[in-house]
């Protein structure tokens, strides 16, 4: 098969890694890829949102299968073009349709979605300019934190935590009037949820599914979860309290309501389900959805499917994932990430990255790079996720730390305490 990944992070570099070994492959392209893409495949100098560029490439290249790694095509329906093409409607995508991808899309569509299906999750309440009193009723009827979030997306940034209810009334007011462009033209208010945060991904074909390793990212860019939110500074998978107990629960109370919800609804959906839930008091709710695998929780999670990730793809295409064997590598996994200083302000781009080549016993994930001759340079906030094994969650940090010592660009940052929490 002739595969096209679309995407540019380090989600893609794991992805072009784990599918480089299939017994399917035959040519591998990634759109627009990086440094690390380009040791697997072909980077390709086309946007992921760009479809009709796509659709001339993969035409021209007898591409058999585009498996999409970001959001924003799936929101702007990229499914359903070439689904709806005769020219092109014989190419499989991995990744739902576009009423589909509404589940990230629209956070409004997605708690309606939760609520029509009894899926747990926090208590919240919808706010346009029309019905702002009734937001500011509705703040005043919760506990601080507060937490606004805007219906559409905003590159990672639409969410809002707020301690002072004054406060958060005056930011939803703001966010109303264009803080965050027309994402914010609807915002859902949530009752805070206090617990421990996982990631849990399904594979579906739309009628079944495979769960994956569930894993932990750390958003925040400081130690002990503080300062600003980034795209992920770690990640970790398994996760030691997400239990046989707590995934039961998940499985029944969450993801088969999901699945059902979404065959029920009639919604074309051949892809990844993120479940961003959180573990209060033992109890698993839901905080959101993502269509797509997250990053950098991918550089984990993938790492530890021993299983053709490729068969399993062909397997959602042609509605048969229920007839394939999921098989799991029983170690931990981490990853760590290397940053550009100043992330995720502003921060300088161009710096030479060395000691890549060094790295034996780890695995190097490109994020943000890109290549200039013969040297490897910073192209991005999140440069590199350092991923390594171990029969311990310690083991496998140690491995990941002791390699990222070898590593080296001007500037460059990185968490010491990932895991900390565990």
């Amino acid at each position: 098969m002739n595969v096209l990944i679309l995407g540019s992070g380090g989600r893609e570099h794991a992805f072009a890694w784990r599918m480089r070994s299939s017994k399917y492959l035959n040519n591998l392209y990634i759109a627009p890829g990086n440094a690390g893409t380009a040791s697997l495949g072909t980077n390709v100098p086309i946007s992921p949102t760009d479809f009709l560029a796509l659709k001339s490439f993969a035409l021209e290249n007898d591409v058999d299968m585009i498996v999409v790694g970001p959001e924003d095509p799936l929101v702007q329906g990229i499914y359903d073009y070439i689904r709806n093409d005769e020219d092109i409607c014989h190419v499989a995508v991995i990744g739902p349709s576009k009423k589909g991808a509404q589940l990230e899309g629209s956070k409004d569509f997605a708690k309606a979605f939760m609520g029509r299906h009894n899926i747990p999750t926090a208590r919240h309440k919808t706010i346009t300019l029309e019905n702002l009193e009734e937001g500011n009723h509705f703040l005043e009827s919760l506990q601080p934190p507060y937490v606004l979030k805007a219906d559409g997306l905003a590159a990672g940034k639409g969410v809002l935590i707020v301690e002072d209810e004054n406060e958060a009334k005056r930011l939803l007011r703001e966010m109303l009037n264009g803080m965050f462009g027309t994402a914010g033209n609807r915002v859902v208010i949530e009752e805070f949820l206090k617990g421990i945060e996982c990631s849990v991904f399904v594979l579906t074909d739309g009628k079944s599914y495979k769960i994956l390793p569930v894993a932990k990212d750390y958003k925040r860019i400081g130690e002990g979860d503080s300062g600003l939110n980034t795209g992920g500074m770690g990640a970790v998978s398994p996760v030691p309290f997400a239990d046989a107990t707590f995934m039961e629960k998940v499985e029944q109370r969450i993801i088969i309501p999901t699945i059902n919800g979404i065959r029920q609804e009639r919604i074309d959906y051949k892809g990844f389900i993120f479940f961003g839930l959180i573990n209060v008091d033992g109890e698993p709710k839901v905080i959101e959805y993502n269509v797509r695998m997250g990053d950098p929780e991918t550089e984990v999670v993938l790492p530890l499917v021993k299983s053709d990730l490729l068969e399993l793809f062909v397997g959602v295409a042609t509605e048969t994932l229920g007839e394939k064997r999921i098989e799991i590598d029983n170690r931990f996994a981490v990853t760590v990430m290397m940053v550009s200083g100043g992330y995720p302000g502003n921060y300088e781009k161009g710096k030479v990255i060395s000691g890549i080549g060094e790295i034996t016993d780890s695995i190097v994930f490109h994020a943000g790079t890109t290549q200039q001759g013969d040297e490897t340079v910073t192209s991005g906030g999140r440069v590199l996720a350092v991923t390594s094994y171990g029969d311990t969650i310690n083991e496998a940090l140690d491995n990941s730390y002791r390699n990222i010592g070898k590593i080296s660009f001007e500037n460059s940052y990185y968490r010491k305490d990932i895991g900390f929490d565990l």
